[in-house]
């Protein structure tokens, strides 16, 4: 192996490396994929890599570096993408067994823009089907492991990426968050993961599950490495019409931020009974370190975050049956097993989808299907959408400066630390409770950001991350106070 490379790069130093020519793209990468390709074995998190092409296009950027005056800091970084977003003329599968022939005809929104920052993608990862799921348990095709204790979930759904990161198999990667499926695998493996604010990100090319829910979003090893990411993606999109012009050109400048003078609200809804003693420590701590350091620290209350669960169990199948119709086994290319039998057409829809769907899929559909019937839908599905506002101002009134509001809100991600494998599996409801506080961000459209307590996980304990949930658009305040932690309490301290 050559001596420049470094499996714990972060971007930032993989930048410098590159832009000080200690070694070139094509090197990089190459490592790159010798170390991801063997660590994946016992990891899991790849569902396909795109060797290859990649490592052409590596050469192909070596032969731009000389040309180029100033590289994008995503020069050659070598990304991750969730199995549900669509990259051009490569298999996107969602992790389901209905889709394992279907080929993208286009490029996601965030996938150009990446392309346009140079951005090299070693392949896709793995999540739950159909991005539902809490553990990536969930996927027809493979199990992903926790790479920080192989005997443990990553979390999910985008335990894939996370995973990729925490095995420094990726410099980056991007996932999806509906309830809390980029924050909480990040809590789980220890890294940092970016649930943007609704409309900062472009969702077209995104597999939809929940459309009003749904958020791209990064997830990397620093806060600066997922502020760049984010940065690269972020914008308004004519192909997406829930897309906000909203101006992120120095969201990675965190120098002009003072957050010393950031007020911080706890809420006191947050800290229930079933949180894991470690967790609660963990968190207590961290709430200590910034009290010291001359934060403000204000206990709030957001009262209707009790709802949220149920809220949020409604309002996702209910959107989810309605977006997963389209996957009927025929649209998007039929499995292999039932191409060329004589069927009926009924009898083919039922064959197709029933066979090649899988459980936890079914299971949301058809409760989503039984809260939009007729007789059913103002008692659930309208009730539900009526406390997500109320919800929402709780929020809203907790940031409300006139009322002697707070600028942030600290929290932590989820109850418990890394769960074993199938301790959860026949336990539904067990799983659900994993992202209750993840979901009322999702229901509210605010940003949050999930980062380590500390860097002690690397000596054998198992991580405990925290989140920062900011105002509307204000994604620079929590990622500035982020970094803040970071380097004086986190993985940089």
């Amino acid at each position: 192996m050559n001596t420049f490379f470094n499996k714990n790069f972060t971007i930032e130093e993989y930048h410098k490396g590159l832009r000080e020519k200690k070694f070139s793209v094509f090197e990089a990468i190459k490592e790159f994929f010798i170390y991801t390709q063997k660590e994946d074995v016992k990891i899991g998190a790849f569902l396909e890599f795109y060797k290859d092409e990649e490592l052409d296009r590596a050469q192909e950027l070596d032969l731009q570096l000389d040309k180029i005056e100033k590289l994008s800091p995503l020069f050659g970084v070598p990304i991750a993408i969730k199995d549900n977003i669509l990259i051009n003329k490569h298999r996107t599968t969602s992790a389901s067994k209905i889709l394992k022939n279907y080929i993208a005809s286009y490029d996601a929104t965030v996938i150009k823009k990446l392309k346009e920052q140079n951005v090299v993608f070693l392949g896709k990862t793995n999540l739950d089907e159909f991005a539902m799921g809490s553990s990536t348990e969930n996927s027809a095709f493979q199990l992903t492991r926790n790479p920080l204790d192989i005997s443990r979930v990553p979390g999910g759904s985008s335990g894939g990426s996370a995973a990729a990161v925490a095995a420094n198999m990726s410099l980056g990667a991007l996932g999806s968050d509906t309830g809390g499926s980029i924050r909480q695998p990040a809590g789980f493996c220890g890294v940092v993961g970016l649930k943007p604010t609704y409309g900062a990100v472009s969702r077209y090319g995104l597999m939809s599950l929940a459309s009003s829910l749904d958020q791209i979003g990064p997830l990397a090893k620093t806060v600066k490495d997922t502020a760049t990411i984010f940065k690269a993606i972020s914008g308004w999109d004519q192909m997406d019409s829930t897309s906000a012009q909203i101006d992120y050109s120095s969201v990675d400048n965190f120098e002009n931020v003072n957050v010393k003078d950031l007020v911080i609200g706890v809420p006191k809804e947050y800290f229930v009974d079933g949180m894991s003693d470690e967790v609660k420590k963990a968190i207590d701590e961290s709430i200590g370190n910034l009290r010291r350091d001359g934060f403000k620290i204000k206990e709030i209350s957001l009262p209707h975050t009790k709802y949220a669960l149920s809220c949020y169990y409604i309002i996702l199948p209910a959107e989810c049956s309605a977006n997963l119709a389209r996957y009927d086994g025929i649209k998007y290319s039929a499995p292999d097993e039932l191409k060329g039998e004589d069927m009926k057409l009924l009898e083919t829809y039922l064959k197709n989808r029933g066979s090649a769907i899988g459980e936890e899929p079914r299971r949301r559909i058809l409760l989503g299907s039984f809260v939009l019937s007729s007789g059913y839908y103002d008692a659930y599905y309208s009730k539900a959408q009526k406390v997500r506002r109320l919800i929402l101002n709780d929020f809203l009134k907790a940031f409300d400066k006139s009322q002697d509001g707070v600028d942030v809100i600290m929290a932590p991600v989820t109850p418990t630390t890394a769960f074993k494998i199938g301790e959860k599996s026949d336990d539904p409801l067990s799983m659900y409770l994993s992202d209750i506080f993840t979901i009322p961000t999702n229901l509210a459209g605010l940003p949050a950001v999930s980062l380590p307590t500390s860097g002690d996980f690397k000596e054998g304990k198992l991580p405990v991350n925290f989140q920062i949930i900011g105002k509307h658009f204000d994604e620079k305040t929590i990622l500035a106070l982020g970094n803040y932690y970071e380097k004086n309490y986190g993985q940089l301290s």
